[in-house]
């Protein structure tokens, strides 16, 4: 498994190239925009692509789409339906349509070549976000493919407290959080989001 990290699109959205070098395939993960330069970049990995994956529907993650299946009609792309806000004008300024994506959800799979993507319902940032694990690697909708090892997980929710640290651009500032339910199935759910 190789995985390549483009920014795309005019507030830089982590695009995601998920390649199986064995099979020859690729996944493109939230296109959000400059579809040529995604599109060379898939050539440059030497793999096909087989998929089209998006994390939620925003347009900073969808910007990509349509030139991306104008290039490769037969390349399925999935949303989650919850993204999909057909007839809402307002609301397509930020979920524009994505017509004919297959829906996919908890629990659903996906297969790029030999590696299997697991599919969990991430809702939060959108009703319909999900996150996209494959192997150890999380992807989430606005984060970076995140090393994932549920045992590390444990280890750190065992904790009564634990210590956050947040970029804010001007500096960093970190606090403690305690009293919540930081069970590893809370953390699977609501993810790390990280930009």
């Amino acid at each position: 498994m190789d995985i390549q990290i483009l920014q795309v699109g005019p507030i830089g959205t982590n695009c995601y190239l998920l390649c199986d070098e064995t099979e020859k395939l690729c996944a493109v993960v939230d296109p959000g925009g400059d579809a040529a330069r995604v599109a060379a970049a898939v050539v440059d990995t030497g793999c096909a692509p087989c998929a089209i994956l998006l994390t939620h529907g925003h347009y900073d993650h969808t910007g990509g789409v349509a030139e991306l299946r104008a290039k490769w009609p037969d390349v399925p792309v999935y949303l989650n339906h919850r993204d999909q806000y057909e007839g809402d004008a307002y609301l397509q300024q930020l979920f524009p349509p994505v017509p004919g994506a297959k829906d996919y959800d908890e629990g659903d799979t996906i297969q790029v070549g030999g590696l299997t993507v697991d599919v969990m319902a991430t809702p939060g940032h959108s009703e319909g976000s999900v996150t996209l694990r494959c192997g150890d690697v999380l992807l989430c909708e606005g984060g970076a493919g995140v090393p994932f090892s549920e045992e590390e997980a444990k280890k750190v929710l065992v904790e009564s407290e634990i210590q956050i640290l947040v970029d804010l651009n001007s500096g960093k500032e970190s606090a403690t959080a305690w009293g919540c339910d930081l069970t590893y199935e809370y953390v699977k759910i609501n993810g790390d989001y990280r930009t």
